[in-house]
């Protein structure tokens, strides 16, 4: 069973950027998708990026993240990251590492077909 683990949340100015990581130790072979959400206070959760973690691709962002984020897998470290840009401040809130079971395809930023969660990460952007 996946247990997704995250870390490299930070505070970081407008325009700055920060990498997210996570381990996906567990996962198993076959289509499982893998990605990340947010939740910020006062706001429904919103997936943000999600990939195919066999081949890395296609990947899928929200409208709000698109050109700013990417996503990308280390499958030899079992590792997943979420590299960010020119962070806003309506990007802060805590970021949750997902993973798919084998045979959900396509990925798609739904999270009801993402039954592992990590414990979140937080990341809080200043103005």
């Amino acid at each position: 069973q996946v247990q997704p683990v995250e870390s490299g949340g930070g505070s970081v100015k407008a325009g700055g950027s920060l990498r997210l990581s996570c381990s996906v130790s567990g996962i198993e072979l076959g289509s499982v998708c893998v990605g990340w959400f947010r939740q910020s206070p006062g706001k429904e959760r919103e997936g943000v990026a999600t990939t195919l973690y066999d081949t890395g691709g296609p990947a899928k962002y929200a409208d709000s993240v698109n050109g700013r984020f990417t996503i990308s897998r280390d499958r030899a470290r079992n590792e997943l990251y979420l590299q960010m840009s020119s962070l806003k401040p309506e990007d802060t809130g805590m970021y949750y590492c997902v993973a798919t079971r084998p045979g959900i395809w396509p990925c798609a930023l739904d999270a009801s077909r993402f039954p592992f969660w990590g414990q979140g990460t937080q990341v809080t952007v200043s103005s």
